[in-house]
């Protein structure tokens, strides 16, 4: 597969959310609002992308009994990174996500690039792969969180997009409406 094609294939293809159903749980619990979605998508895409070079990287050396141990310290140092730098930079935001930056160590997009995909691909591929997958789960994550904003704030980014007489509807940012939300966007392709 060539850099191109490994990096796109994450937006559709590929994409963590919509098509391989992974990463749910920060899908479901931060897709309140669109800076939400942003904030944890971006911090999801550095922790993958430094991971997966680390495992590309060290994947010669890694016995196989302990692979996944190691991938997870490497994982774990990165959203380390991620948790103190949101802290300390974006105070609000960091609040605002709360324990799901820490989570992003076991989130399953991570794991599962470094182990199906790092951990068998030189440097430049897994870093096409990181890139890809990184902003086909931020670009989920912003769709999502635009309806769920919309519906339930009647604001996009913070700005009010509705009319003054819109009356929001609550069940859209509360945790139903993320299940809900998510269901309009499964393909009727998928089942039949």
């Amino acid at each position: 597969m060539t850099f191109s094609k490994e990096l796109t294939k994450g937006f559709i293809k590929d994409n963590p959310i919509f098509i391989l159903v992974l990463g749910l749980c920060p899908t479901l619990a931060v897709t309140t609002s669109v800076m939400n979605g942003l904030g944890m998508g971006f911090a999801a895409t550095f922790v993958l992308l430094c991971s997966n070079i680390i495992v590309s990287m060290i994947k010669g050396i890694t016995p196989s009994k302990i692979r996944i141990p190691v991938y997870i310290v490497v994982i774990a140092s990165f959203v380390t990174i991620v948790d103190m730098v949101m802290g300390a930079y974006l105070p609000g935001l960091h609040k605002s996500l709360g324990l799901f930056i820490p989570l992003i160590v076991v989130n399953c997009i991570i794991l599962g690039r470094a182990e199906a995909f790092a951990s068998r691909n030189n440097v430049i591929m897994s870093i096409a792969d990181a890139i890809g997958m990184g902003l086909g789960f931020t670009l989920s994550l912003v769709v999502i969180a635009t309806v769920r904003e919309i519906l339930g704030a009647g604001t996009w980014l913070g700005f009010r997009v509705t009319p003054l007489t819109y009356d929001p509807m609550l069940i859209a940012i509360l945790a139903p409406g993320a299940f809900i939300t998510l269901g309009f966007f499964d393909g009727p392709d998928q089942y039949g």
